[in-house]
């Protein structure tokens, strides 16, 4: 399982630094719709947790880790305070939190998969799971700031794929009983590498067959 490829130490270290970046990019969004102080933290908090607790309550184990953990909780409060102060510093290096949100994606999306599992779901809905923890807290995020979700707008990266590979990728390996600490690396880099190229190469799912409609997307 995923918690064999890490210490504890390291395997929280990984999950810190995941729940960081996502925050990062749930308070920029919060900045650049002009939310106050408020609306900025919570932002941070529900892009970096949503996705996690969502996974928890639906499997069970509560009270989720969020609230068990207070670095969990705290880390986002610290992302959104570093934002409030030098967003425009932090935009600057947008580039670099991109690569570790893609980092994340392809954590997130393997965790939540085994820790699905773990917990006694079958393989489809450990898979489901794990693309939940990845990208729910992002759809949250976008609900919140009253947006079209990134992970349906057809003029976005792949954003959703990457991680619904590395959870099908865990999932199969579960079924061959094959999973171990290096297939489970290889689906968190397998995820990862394929939403770097996504980003750098732009590519984007297919809409509609034959789509012929003339509305412009905003």
């Amino acid at each position: 399982m995923l918690q064999q490829l890490f210490s504890p130490s390291v395997q929280h270290t990984l999950d810190v630094i995941g729940i960081f970046v996502f925050a990062i990019s749930g308070a920029l969004l919060a900045v650049r719709k002009n939310f106050d102080v408020f609306g900025i933290a919570v932002l941070a908090e529900v892009t970096a947790l949503g996705g996690g607790l969502f996974r928890d309550v639906v499997i069970g184990a509560v009270p989720p880790a969020a609230f068990t953990d207070l670095g969990y909780f705290l880390t986002p409060l610290f992302a959104a305070l570093l934002v409030f102060f030098l967003h425009p510093h932090v935009e600057r290096i947008q580039a670099a939190i991109n690569v570790f949100d893609a980092a994340g994606l392809g954590l997130f999306c393997v965790a939540g998969t085994t820790k699905a599992y773990a917990y006694g779901l079958n393989l489809t809905a450990s898979a489901t799971l794990g693309l939940a923890t990845a990208v729910g807290g992002g759809v949250l995020r976008d609900v919140l700031a009253n947006e079209v979700p990134s992970l349906l707008r057809w003029d976005r990266d792949l954003y959703a794929v990457p991680a619904i590979v590395g959870a099908t990728l865990v999932v199969l390996c579960i079924h061959y009983d094959v999973l171990t600490p290096f297939t489970s690396g290889f689906a968190v880099v397998t995820a990862f590498v394929l939403r770097l190229l996504a980003m750098k190469y732009h590519w984007r799912a297919p809409r509609a067959w034959n789509r012929r409609s003339t509305v412009r997307e905003e």
